[in-house]
């Protein structure tokens, strides 16, 4: 197959920001109705708390960008496992609104004191567990953590469904069989999605999507999974507690429905200064995942989604249920409910964005001013260079593990780079080891789902800031998934544009949310199509082998190299 690069002729998309100042007199008229709209509260607020980043991101009724603001922020290890302090949790959105109430007032000089609708997603997974009275009761355990595998292997036996190391479940059935104190003092156990969405409205609920990172969803009810419930709670370290599994989950609600108002204290938790107004209409808060799915438009049977940061996830929304238990595969569902299968790598751009800073290291040190945009493309598109690269990446080796990696059955991970005496060291090949690295570990779970499971996909759509240089990595996942690949114009961001227009599906329900994205939210969407190259196709495979087989490397690295520089 030759690769093609196929760009719509239709108008912008309707996400595309709209967040310069205005100039002309056609552009001049558009900011005063757009700052109406915003004194008139007409706006829809979506905000995510990714794993290096919080962004919140403020739409029209069309869907347009009106402004944004983010805050960085790092994950970080505490008795040996991976978290964030809750106060980081307040501090980081209280600062990522204020950026973008900030860029609201700057650009059309009104204030941001109405939201008619918001909504609030996160990472997917962990644990958070709270007492009676409302007490964290142990640091915060995010997705990253693998220390659950006694649990995943006993849930997923007794279910005979795959309950993955990072599901609440897991977390909540692990801290049993290791006896934590804790644990019998448990009243509430939610996500990061859904602690901020109780604070902000006193409500203790959870999108059906975030909800199926928890504990398993039935597809018809929408809730869950009753047979599942009645099993769990019969386990013997399960009856011995005080308190019963459905009285500790949260309530799941799908897309559309109303999940609340933000209250006066869920105001001021967002804006210290006052200014935004209690009363806006919250949208079920979601996960990371089902926020890909919208922001892809990729929630309808046989579409899906690859969603890139620091951990990647490679989404199809099945027509069945999976025929047998594959450890590899998540089965979670859309934020509408629908079942989709999930193969989920956690780690993906640490490594790579390491490689990226020791190179800028060296542009500082020759006297090169280069942006780090201008740095990542110019190393993204050597990986492309056919001149000193070869298909195959030249014999080099890269293992992209900061954490534990279930697809390849890590506990622990060491970012390893490796190459034997003949390999061409070239930066055309190191730059295509480090995006097949990336790239790979996702591939285990996705070629169970399309080779064991024929899961037919009939399109596949990449988001994330490692999209924003054209070509490249569209490119390299294409021969990884020898599929073709999509990418829209707004592939760096996605998230949390894609909670604000959960947001404001709240005020449109009656359509269903597959038709609701078709007709009027992507009606003119922007896209550009790489299919896979048969050279990539053959390099990927012969890179994926070698890949397979020397992992006994990474292996001997996490049993000879210390977790944490002492």
């Amino acid at each position: 197959m030759t690769a093609t690069s196929a760009t719509s002729p239709t108008p912008q998309t309707p996400q595309t920001p709209a967040i310069t100042p205005a100039t002309t007199p056609a552009q001049v008229a558009q900011a005063a109705q757009t700052a109406q709209a915003i004194a008139q509260g007409a706006v829809s607020l979506g905000i995510e708390f990714g794993s290096t980043r919080i962004k919140a991101v403020l739409i029209d009724q069309q869907f347009h960008t009106l402004a944004q603001g983010d805050h960085a922020w790092e994950n970080h290890l505490e008795d040996g496992l991976w978290t964030y302090s809750l106060e980081e949790v307040w501090a980081g959105v209280q600062d990522a609104y204020a950026k973008l109430a900030a860029q609201v007032e700057a650009i059309y000089n009104t204030p941001l004191t109405r939201i008619a609708r918001m909504g609030f997603s996160a990472m997917m997974h962990g644990y958070l567990a709270f007492s009676k009275a409302d007490e964290l009761l142990v640091p915060f355990r995010t997705w990253r953590n693998t220390n659950t595998h006694a649990a995943h292997e006993e849930l997923s036996q007794l279910f005979q469904f795959n309950i993955p190391e990072r599901w609440s479940i897991a977390h909540l059935y692990q801290a049993l069989l290791d006896d934590e104190e804790h644990t019998n003092r448990i009243d509430y156990i939610t996500t990061l999605a859904g602690y901020v969405h109780w604070q902000l409205t006193g409500r203790k609920v959870l999108g059906v999507g975030d909800a199926s990172g928890m504990f398993p969803i039935d597809p018809h009810t929408h809730t869950y999974d009753e047979e599942f419930l009645e099993k769990f709670e019969n386990l013997p370290l399960v009856q011995q507690q005080t308190w019963s599994i459905r009285e500790i989950l949260p309530e799941v609600l799908v897309a559309g429905q109303n999940a609340g108002t933000l209250t006066q204290a869920g105001a001021l938790l967002l804006d210290p200064t006052g200014t935004l107004e209690a009363g806006s209409v919250l949208a079920p808060p979601e996960g990371d995942a089902g926020t890909g799915m919208v922001a892809t438009n990729s929630v309808r049977v046989r579409t899906g989604n690859v969603s890139a940061g620091t951990s990647i996830f490679a989404m199809v929304v099945l027509e069945d249920k999976l025929k047998a238990l594959h450890p590899e595969v998540d089965v979670v569902t859309t934020p509408a409910g629908d079942l989709a299968g999930m193969s989920h790598a956690n780690n993906f751009t640490s490594d790579l964005n390491a490689w990226v800073s020791l190179f800028r290291d060296f542009t500082r040190a020759a006297g090169v001013q280069m942006s780090d945009a201008e740095l990542y493309a110019t190393l993204f598109n050597a990986a492309l260079d056919d001149e000193s690269g070869e298909a195959n990446a030249g014999g080099l080796l890269n293992y992209c593990f900061y954490s534990g990696e279930f697809l390849v059955g890590l506990a622990e991970g060491r970012p390893v780079f490796a190459r034997g005496p003949q390999a061409h060291m070239s930066l055309a090949n190191f730059m295509r080891a480090q995006l097949f690295s990336a790239f790979a570990p996702v591939t285990v779970g996705m070629d169970v789902m399309t080779k064991d499971e024929d899961v037919r996909v009939d399109s596949l759509v990449g988001h994330g800031g490692i999209f924003t240089t054209p070509v490249v990595a569209q490119r390299i996942l294409a021969a990884a998934f020898n599929a073709p690949i999509r990418v829209m114009s707004t592939a760096a961001e996605g998230g949390a544009w894609g909670m604000a227009v959960l947001a404001e599906y709240t005020g449109h329900a009656e359509e269903e949310l597959a038709e609701y994205l078709d007709k009027q939210v992507f009606a003119h969407a922007r896209y550009t199509t790489e299919t896979p190259q048969e050279q990539d196709v053959a390099g990927f495979q012969d890179f994926f082998a070698r890949f397979k087989q020397a992992l006994p490397v990474e292996r001997a690295a996490v049993d000879t190299i210390d977790l944490e520089t002492k």
